[in-house]
């Protein structure tokens, strides 16, 4: 729906049973995966997905972080890792590496290792 009907193309459908997070989005400001949701039960919700992060359509902190040190490769699972590690910062503008991989574990990757994802979601933590 999100995806065909409004446009909003960079959440991905991976797994479609929940365990990959290629899917994020935040409803009500919390990562959760849309494949594990109705569209009925966003009724009334406010859902943010990654097309909401840029500013005045130029990229936030965060999605630079990830340009600059190299955490996309293929892509397919950036726009839920970005969302959820959104939803990370706003609740804990400064986690620990070990907060952040943790936060991280339902987002799966097949390309970059994590580490690179780890330390762009760092960078923008230390600031």
């Amino acid at each position: 729906m999100v995806r065909e009907d409004l446009g909003l193309t960079g959440s991905k459908k991976g797994c479609g049973i929940g365990d990959c997070g290629a899917c994020t989005m935040l409803v009500n400001g919390v990562a959760t995966f849309s494949c594990m949701m109705l569209a009925i039960q966003a009724d009334g919700c406010v859902v943010e997905t990654v097309e909401s992060l840029a500013e005045n359509g130029k990229l936030n902190k965060l999605q630079q972080s990830f340009v600059d040190l190299g955490a996309i490769q293929c892509g397919y699972c950036t726009p839920g890792m970005l969302m959820t590690a959104t939803e990370l910062l706003r609740r804990n503008p400064h986690p620990s590496e070990k907060e952040i991989r943790l936060a991280l574990s339902g987002n799966l990757c097949r390309c970059t290792g994590y580490q690179k994802i780890v330390d762009a979601i760092k960078a923008v933590a230390g600031e």
